[in-house]
Parts: structure tokens; sequence; C-alpha cells
């Protein structure tokens, strides 16, 4: 926890944007995450969010639910998941934060998760599917455990709402910039912007966005906006896009595009 709030502290002043890239555990392929996870911050990510595959990411769009699926069948899993990321933990110092969705978790069991990914050197995580008003089981698993988790605000949550995530996320939540799916594209309109200011009034922690920023521009319009911005299928599509010797090479060039637009 202390590494996520320091990181943030530290952004705020120097006026940055946290770059949180995400990665699907085992694409392409199982062993890749520790190279990936290594590329992705030398380029310039803050955080890293570390994607553990599902066969029903309801979340995600096509372009993560594939990655999970071939995942899944190249044998990922929750335990393999775990040491890949013990793996990125030697060679990373930035926080790294699961994303995975309640059933797997529960199948594993909460208790023994959070245990585990903290000896993993995971330090957050974040649970798309899980309402907060649902999560006292997590929270109680996850606190002594010394694991983060964040929780989620969509465009239609009520302020009431929001201060009751900003309550229960320990250091910081996570903002769905567009009521659908991952991958979709993202406007920065004056709705959005209205939305963000009120996510703004109301959370006391800091907050990042998601849920279809894929491009500099998009990065550099949400800066200030929010305190981090979470960007998914637009790097696992640069993953896909060409040979697998060449992914940590165009990965590491999306992130360091993205992260230009994070500069205040």
């Amino acid at each position: 926890m202390n590494r996520i709030r320091s990181t943030f502290a530290e952004l705020g002043r120097r006026r940055e944007t946290a770059l949180l890239p995400f990665l699907t555990a085992g694409y392409p392929r199982p062993g890749d995450l520790p190279e990936l996870v290594e590329a992705v911050v030398d380029a310039g990510a803050d955080l890293v969010e570390i994607g553990l595959p599902f066969s029903d990411p309801l979340a995600d769009g096509p372009v993560i639910q594939q990655s999970s699926q071939q995942a899944l069948a190249q044998g990922m899993s929750i335990a393999r998941a775990l040491d890949e990321a013990a793996a990125a933990r030697e060679r990373v110092e930035v926080p790294l934060v699961f994303m995975g969705y309640l059933n797997p978790l529960l199948a594993y069991g909460l208790e023994r998760f959070c245990r585990a990914a903290v000896r993993a050197g995971v330090d957050g995580l974040i649970v798309p599917d899980l309402p907060v008003e649902e999560a006292s089981e997590l929270r109680r698993a996850a606190k002594p455990a010394g694991l983060a988790p964040t929780f989620l605000i969509a465009p239609t949550s009520t302020a009431q709402r929001m201060r009751a995530v900003d309550r229960a996320s320990a250091v910081f939540s996570y903002c769905v910039a567009l009521t659908g799916i991952t991958g979709a594209a993202l406007g920065i309109d004056r709705e959005l912007r209205r939305y963000l200011g009120q996510v703004r009034r109301n959370l006391r922690k800091p907050y990042v966005v998601g849920f279809g920023v894929s491009r500099p521009e998009q990065v550099r319009a949400l800066a200030g906006l929010a305190d981090g911005v979470v960007v998914g299928s637009a790097l696992i599509r640069a993953l896909a896009a060409g040979p697998r010797s060449g992914a940590r090479r165009r990965a590491a060039e999306l992130v360091r595009q993205l992260k230009r637009g994070t500069r205040r």
C-alpha cells in the first residue's frame, strides 16, 4: 500500500498524471509477463495493472477478452499469475495492481489469495464485478494482508456512492470513463469533463480513469481531470500487432508515447 500512496504523492508534487498500462498475465505467452512489466516500466509506467485471465470477463471488450482466452488456453492460472507477478517484482519497484474477477478469487480463497498476492509483491487489487456494497468479505481479507483494494465509480454513480467508493478504496479509486466495456472509443467531451469534475468534488483520495483511453492526446486531455490514466486494449493490440519477438519493443514504444501526455 505504501508503494501506491508514495507514487501518487510523488507524481502530485511533480504535477504528473500517473500512467497505468494493463497487461494480461499469460499473454502473449505464459512467462512473458516479467519481461513486459519491465519494458513498460522502463518506458515510463508509474504503476502496472496485471489482469488475471477469466473465462467470462464481462467488463472487458473483445481485445482483452481475446487475450484472456488465449492465456487460459495456454495454461495460465491464478497460481501461475502469482508466480509471474513475483518474478516481475524482482525486476521493478513501481506498484503492481492485480485486476481480477470475483469467481476465480473465491475459488482460490480470498484470504489465501490476498496473502499470496502480497508475498508476490503485489500492492493492490481491482475486482470489477464486485460492488463496494458487497465487498466486506474482500476488505476483511485484504486489510490484514496489506493488499489495497480499489473499487469502481461509473458515470451513473451518485455523489453518495462516489463517497462510499472513496471511503472503501484503500488508496485510490477507479473511474470508468464510459458506460460500456473496455476498448470502446472515448471522446473527451463536455459530459466526461462534467462527470470527472463531480468525481473530483466528492473524492478525497486519488482516482484513475480508464476504459477507452488509447492515444497520447487523450492522456494529455485527461491530465488534470484525474490523478491517473489506465490504458489496456491499446497495449494488448500493440502486443498482437507483430511477431512475439518484437512485443517488448512495441509495448515500450506505446507507453513512451502515452507517458509524454501525462506531464502537465
